[in-house]
C-alpha cells in the first residue's frame, strides 16, 4: 500500500456491525456520501482543538443539508459525562432532529465514544459517520461501534453497541496531530500486533521513526493493518461475546489506572503498562516466553510509553477492575498471550498471582 494522496482504502465490517472504514487523503467529500440523501439537520460534535475544521465541514455542508449544527465539547475523556450527552441531546431537541438526521464525531477517541452514544440514544438511534483526527480514534475507538460515557465508579460504564454507517479516516488530519498524540495512539496499533497482526511489529521494530510519520508509507500500513484486525474481530462477535474479547488486550488493568489518574493519563499510556502486567501475566501463566515479554519492552519503549506504575496502588487498581465490565459474575478476566498473535483469556486467578504481577511493572 502507498501513501500516495490519491490512493483510497475500504475496509468491511460485516455482520451485525455492518459499516465501511474509508482510509485516505482529501476525504472530505466522502463524508456527505456517507450521510446519504435522507439526512436533513447533522450535529457535529467535536472539541476545540479541532474547532477550525469543524466550522469548515459545516459550511461545506451547509451548501447541501437543512441545518448544521456545532457541539463543542471538552477534550478528552471529560466529554465522556452524561452531562455533556445531555448538552447534545439539548441542541438535537430544540432543533427537532427526527430519525433520519445525523451526528457527526469530528474529534479524538473519546469524542467518537460520546457522539456514538448520543447518536444511538436520540431515538433509540440516528444515523452515524464518524471522523476520528487521532491515531487512536482511527485504529480503535471510532471503529467497531463501542460507543459510552464514564461514571463516577469507572470508564464505559454506561453505553450502547451502536457501529457507525460510516468511519472517515483522513489522514490529513493528522498531519499537525503532536507527536506525543501520535505516539500515544500507538498503543493501539502495538496491541492489534501482539494479539493478531506480527507484521506491525516488525514494521515498528524496523524503523519507529518512518513507522510513526504520517507522511510515510509505514505509517499507513500500520493504520490500515490496525484497523483491519479490528474490523475482522468485530465482524466475528459485535456485542463481545467471545473473540472481540482478544481487544482487551492491556485493557483491565489499563482503565483502571485510567481511573486512579482521574482520567489525566492519555489513553494509550495507561494502556501500555496494562499490556506489559498482561505480559507478566501471561509469562507467569507458563505461556508466554521472556523473548516476548521482553519484545513488549521493547516496541512500547521505543514509542516512549511508560512501562511500570507505582507501587502501593494495588489495592485501589484492583477494587477499579473488579467493578470493570470486563468482569463476570465477579471474577476478573484477562486477556494474556500464549505466544505473539496467540490471546486467550485468563480467568479465576488467584488475588496473589495478580499482586505478583503487578509488582514486576512497578517503578
Amino acid at each position: 500500500m502507498t501513501g500516495e494522496r490519491g490512493t483510497v482504502t475500504e475496509i468491511q465490517v460485516t455482520g451485525e456491525a455492518a459499516s465501511t472504514v474509508i482510509v485516505g487523503r482529501g476525504l472530505r467529500g466522502r463524508i456527505i456520501e456517507a450521510l446519504g440523501e435522507r439526512v436533513s439537520k447533522i450535529l457535529i460534535v467535536h472539541t476545540p482543538t479541532v474547532g477550525r475544521a469543524a466550522e469548515e465541514l459545516r459550511a461545506e455542508l451547509q451548501e447541501k443539508y437543512t441545518q448544521v449544527l456545532l457541539a463543542e465539547v471538552p477534550d478528552a475523556e471529560a466529554a465522556k459525562r452524561v452531562e455533556v450527552a445531555a448538552f447534545c441531546w439539548g441542541i438535537m431537541g430544540q432543533s427537532d432532529f427526527t430519525r433520519t438526521d445525523a451526528v457527526i464525531g469530528l474529534g479524538g477517541g473519546a469524542v467518537t465514544d460520546l457522539a456514538g452514544f448520543v447518536a444511538a440514544t436520540w431515538l433509540r438511534g440516528v444515523r452515524l459517520v464518524q471522523v476520528p483526527t487521532t491515531v487512536l480514534g482511527m485504529v480503535d475507538a471510532a471503529v467497531g461501534g463501542k460507543t459510552g460515557v464514564n461514571t463516577q465508579e469507572g470508564k464505559n460504564l454506561v453505553g450502547a453497541f451502536y457501529p457507525a454507517h460510516a468511519v472517515i479516516c483522513d489522514l490529513d488530519l493528522l498531519d499537525s496531530l503532536p507527536r506525543n498524540e501520535i505516539l500515544a495512539g500507538f498503543a493501539e496499533v502495538a496491541k492489534c500486533g501482539f494479539i493478531a497482526e506480527p507484521e506491525i511489529l516488525d514494521i515498528l521494530e524496523a524503523d519507529i521513526d518512518a513507522a510513526t510519520d504520517p507522511q510515510t508509507p509505514e505509517f499507513r500500513r500500520v493504520i490500515e493493518l490496525a484497523i483491519g484486525v479490528k474490523a475482522r474481530v468485530v465482524s466475528e462477535d459485535f456485542r463481545e461475546s467471545g473473540l472481540r474479547e482478544i481487544l482487551n488486550y492491556g485493557h483491565t488493568l489499563g482503565h483502571a489506572i485510567e481511573h486512579a489518574e482521574r482520567y489525566q493519563w492519555r489513553h494509550g499510556a495507561a494502556i501500555s503498562v496494562g499490556m506489559m502486567y498482561a505480559a507478566e501475566l501471561g509469562r507467569m501463566a507458563g505461556a508466554l516466553s521472556d523473548a516476548d515479554v521482553e519484545r513488549h519492552r521493547r516496541v512500547l519503549g521505543s514509542l516512549t510509553l511508560p512501562l511500570t506504575y507505582p507501587a502501593g496502588r494495588w489495592e485501589g487498581l484492583l477494587a477499579t477492575m473488579q467493578r470493570d465490565k470486563k468482569a463476570r459474575a465477579g471474577m476478573l478476566r484477562f486477556i494474556v498471550l500464549d505466544g505473539i498473535g496467540k490471546p486467550r483469556v485468563l480467568a479465576g486467578v488467584d488475588q496473589s498471582v495478580l499482586q505478583f504481577a503487578y509488582q514486576e511493572i512497578t517503578g
